[in-house]
């Protein structure tokens, strides 16, 4: 029995990060920026076997397409080739996923749907593809609550952790972890495909292949279907990834020599995309997903602890809601009174895009370091809103007094596992220039309305063999 197996790798710099680390740690931008080109160049003449899928955050995407920053580093990087070469639809399956990178449990649900349709807008300009059918939850943080909207936007498949997946069909250790599954919320379903923690957190630090075909072996041995082995990590992120001698990276080192083990048939296990599994054998059995994220250096995923563990984070979080609330209310009455371009149209606009960016993963990633940032951008959002007359309520009284927005940089990860974002850069986040706007607006302008529920991940079943 062959197994099949399928990577996945999460790409994601928040806005203006990589600009930051070109002016401060510009070694530290160059690791970045090759192990992203390092990707497609590792696999050309792969394409009969190579399988990947990546996740590519909106922001991400906005730097590698600002005409600005392909300058500034053309001859360390063609971003413009990297973007091209990422449309090979031979070697990469490219999951959607939220624009800002939020946490999408943790902020309000008017703004994933904007997070998901402006991913979408972007994407479908810079990556040519017609449908994304998987999805990447930022952190993986997914809820059951999810499933409609996921739905909505046309999406077949959710990746979750399989640290938070139970079943509801009966099912042994290595169906639940091995197969794709259902699970259903509100009236819709979606089909689940589970990452095996453990062998994504051995790919995230660095593994030897014998190790890892021995494994995965062993973890399947009693399966009576064909199983699919799901390990998902951060692509450019950590030493294993950015390292660039030869035999000493993950491509190197691990993935070419599984190619050639594939091909001399010395390896039980292949390369695969989802939807091709899904296609060949469907999904079976129900399940539910308990909330939660993937595990990170400090912590296992479990209630978002990571992102909402100081009550500096907490209120972070509650200023979210509170911007959301204005902001969508603003949008209502403007619409409501016809009102689709001049200030109050753009003031809206602007103050939409700060909330977003505001939400980003990485502005509570790093306990207190960062939220300077999301509370920055929330300022700005509510100034936006202020030039068309329209003022947040006054604080509480009691409220704490906020503390100082000097930035420190976190301590670092230890040096058994790789970290799992970028470092902090020791700037604040400068403000988007006109190149990024013009990006955003484009984005935004070639975004979809939001899709009819495509049914039929609600019966995954395998296609028909051929005769």
């Amino acid at each position: 029995m062959i197994a099949q197996h399928a990577l996945v790798l999460n790409l994601h710099q928040p806005a203006g990060n990589l600009e930051e680390l070109l002016d401060n740690q510009s070694w530290e931008a160059n690791e970045i920026l090759f192990a992203l080109d390092r990707i497609p160049r590792s696999l050309w003449g792969h394409e009969d076997l190579a399988r990947v899928h990546v996740s590519l955050s909106g922001t991400l995407l906005e730097t590698l397409s600002n005409p600005e920053f392909q300058k500034r580093v053309y001859g360390t990087v063609d971003c413009g080739s990297l973007l091209w070469h990422f449309q090979n639809e031979k070697l990469f399956e490219v999951l959607g996923t939220g624009y800002y990178h939020p946490v999408l449990p943790l902020i309000p649900e008017a703004d994933r749907e904007e997070q998901l349709r402006r991913w979408l807008g972007i994407a479908h300009h810079l990556l040519w593809r017609p449908r994304f059918q998987g999805f990447w939850p930022p952190e993986m943080g997914f809820s059951m609550e999810l499933i409609p909207l996921l739905r909505a936007f046309g999406y077949r498949y959710v990746m979750v952790d399989s640290e938070h997946v139970e079943p509801i069909s009966p099912m042994s250790w290595q169906e639940l972890r091995y197969r794709p599954h259902i699970a259903r919320f509100g009236g819709e379903a979606i089909t689940v495909i589970v990452r095996d923690r453990d062998l994504s957190d051995a790919q995230e630090s660095g593994m030897e292949l014998d190790w890892f075909l021995a494994e995965v072996a062993e973890r399947t041995k009693w399966c009576d279907f064909t199983p699919l082995v799901t390990t998902c990590t951060d692509g450019e992120n950590g030493g294993w990834f950015r390292n660039v001698t030869e035999g000493a990276n993950f491509w190197s080192a691990f993935y070419l020599p599984l190619l050639e083990r594939v091909a001399a048939g010395e390896a039980a296990i292949a390369p695969t995309f989802i939807s091709r599994y899904l296609d060949t054998y469907g999904a079976r059995g129900e399940v539910r997903v308990r909330t939660g994220a993937w595990n990170t250096g400090w912590h296992h995923g479990r209630d978002f602890t990571q992102w909402t563990g100081s009550d500096r984070q907490k209120q972070a979080i509650d200023a979210f809601a509170k911007a959301s609330r204005m902001v969508h209310d603003a949008r209502w009455y403007a619409t409501e009174r016809g009102v689709c371009e001049g200030p109050e149209a753009e003031a809206i606009e602007e103050a939409l895009w700060r909330l977003l960016r505001a939400e980003t993963s990485c502005h509570l990633y790093w306990g207190e370091a960062w939220v300077p940032r999301a509370e920055a951008d929330l300022e700005a959002s509510r100034a936006a809103l202020a030039r068309i007359g329209i003022c947040a309520e006054p604080a509480q009284s009691d409220a704490p007094a906020p503390e100082s927005t000097t930035e420190s940089k976190p301590e670092s990860k230890p040096e058994s596992k790789p970290e799992s974002k970028p470092e902090p850069a020791l700037a604040s986040v400068p403000a988007s220039g006109a190149d990024a706007a013009e990006i955003r607006t484009e984005a935004a302008a070639k975004a979809p309305p939001s899709p009819a529920p495509d049914r039929s991940a609600e019966f995954e079943t395998p296609a028909p063999k051929s005769s």
